[in-house]
């Protein structure tokens, strides 16, 4: 049973229909890995043991009448602790939320119920989802499973490293600055950020309302795929969710690549871009290419005013959305997430205005400069070696500002534009921590980035490789 762990959330799923596992020997054998994972990681806030062998029995009595929920029916997932479940209250990775039990259930949640999946526990998170590396003052650090000493990425941290940890078989996170593709690159798992407006965000903790996104991080392309069917589509509940249909993506997967042009830029992505990181995020190309695809050197835009506008956008509103609890709980805050609340603060109207008006005349650019003459960009997701829990433990200091700006650098832009991004492992760094690409494309063209990454993972084993210990 140990070795279904291993088992991607797709090709669990066609076990369990099959009968060849069942969901209560599967969520057994999950609920001791995530016990074990969470005593090394901290990456669990909370895991509910016995409501989810309960569903679990059920999801088998189901099956054993013929009755299937969904595509992901008996399927074990734990989700960041940002997506509120009827009548309870989520620590939003803070001292703040446990005292607001919800009113309703996330819609994502509801969608992923119907398609037969089960909820087993809440993962760690960045305090308010507003912190890039996975440090967490509240609830102590979550530690990746490659290495416990390095950061997961956030802040979607324990989403990231439960999944690696083969402790989760795929998880949601949320994605407004890079939140989904830092912890998919740090912990060596799958991760989707969608275009905005692609996936409901009703029922959600929202930190920018401009650039939130919700996407999986999962095991293999295959899975989030999956996930994002479950997911995706338009939401009466949220009023900025596309009213555009949701492909197949999961039957979209098999289609060929040959011919796609994939481009790899010349500036801005790998400026400054340390060797241990470039080396296997240009080797991946090589693999592309060898599936057939056009490898296409661009010039893009200058991305810096674009990057800026988008920090600058995500703290006003960050800002905005936390006025009245910094002025009457402010003791309740980390040092570094008050220190950049109040930075949001600072922000004037002229430049918030003048940031959000960027973004329509810097996507038209992007489209006609960049993505006219190439299907998909390639690019590493950050531009150093996995760094150190401490090493990056820079609280509100003086190098506050300067560490997480260059930890978002290369992720940043596909927020700010709203278009989709999949980060995918493709190999390791000198000091044995994983390192991904990430693919970015033009609005709603998910299912050709993950048609992309399904083709690079079936020539590939990366995504298959296992934390020491696991």
């Amino acid at each position: 049973m140990s070795e279904l762990l291993h088992a991607g959330a797709a090709e669990l799923a066609r076990l369990l229909r099959a009968k060849k596992a069942s969901a209560r020997e599967v969520m057994q054998a999950t609920l001791a890995a995530a016990e074990r994972a969470h005593a090394r990681l901290n990456c669990f806030v909370r895991i509910d043991a016995e409501e989810a062998l309960a569903a679990a029995e059920a999801a088998d009595r189901s099956l054993a009448r013929g009755a299937v929920a969904g595509p992901l029916h008996g399927v074990p997932m734990a989700h960041k602790d940002m997506f509120y479940r009827e009548g309870v209250a989520s620590s939003l990775g803070s001292r703040i939320g446990p005292a607001r039990p919800a009113p309703a259930t996330a819609t994502v949640l509801k969608r992923l119920d119907a398609a037969g999946a089960i909820q087993f526990g809440v993962l760690h998170m960045t305090e308010f989802a507003y912190g890039p590396t996975g440090h967490n003052y509240h609830l102590g650090h979550c530690r990746n499973a490659w290495n416990p000493s390095y950061i997961t990425g956030g802040s979607s941290s324990g989403s990231g490293a439960s999944v690696a940890a083969r402790a989760n078989f795929a998880a949601l996170g949320s994605d407004t600055g890079g939140s989904i593709r830092l912890p998919a690159h740090f912990c060596g798992v799958t991760g989707l950020k969608p275009t905005w407006g692609r996936v409901s965000r009703a029922g959600a903790m929202p930190l920018a309302y401009s650039m939130d996104t919700v996407g999986p991080l999962a095991r293999t392309v295959e899975d989030c795929a999956l996930l994002l069917q479950a997911i995706a589509g338009n939401d009466p509940l949220d009023a900025t969710s596309s009213p555009l249909p949701v492909p197949d993506y999961v039957a979209d997967l098999e289609r060929p690549v040959e011919g796609l042009r994939i481009g790899v830029p010349r500036r801005y992505f790998y400026d400054g871009v340390d060797p241990a990181i470039e080396r296997p995020v240009r080797e991946s190309l090589d693999v592309f290419a060898a599936l057939g695809c056009r490898i296409v050197e661009v010039d893009l835009p200058d991305l810096e005013p674009w990057n800026h506008a988008g920090t600058a956008i995500i703290a006003a509103e960050a800002a905005a959305l936390h006025a009245r609890w910094l002025r009457e709980r402010p003791q309740d805050y980390s040092e570094q997430l008050r220190a950049r609340l109040e930075l949001g603060a600072c922000i004037g109207a002229v430049q918030y205005i003048n940031a959000l008006r960027l973004r329509d005349r810097a996507l038209k650019q992007w489209l006609a400069h960049v993505m006219s003459k190439v299907d998909a960009l390639h690019a590493p997701v950050v531009s150093f070696a996995t760094p150190t829990i401490a090493e990056t433990d820079v609280r509100g200091g003086a190098r506050m500002t300067e560490v997480l700006a260059s930890v978002t650098r290369l992720v940043r832009p596909a927020n700010f534009l709203g278009v989709p991004a999949l980060a995918v492992p493709c190999g390791f760094q000198p000091n044995g921590l994983p390192c991904a690409f990430q693919l970015i494309g033009r609005p709603f063209a998910e299912a050709l980035l993950l048609r992309l990454g399904h083709a690079y993972q079936r020539e590939t084993d990366w995504h298959r490789r296992r934390p020491p210990g696991v």
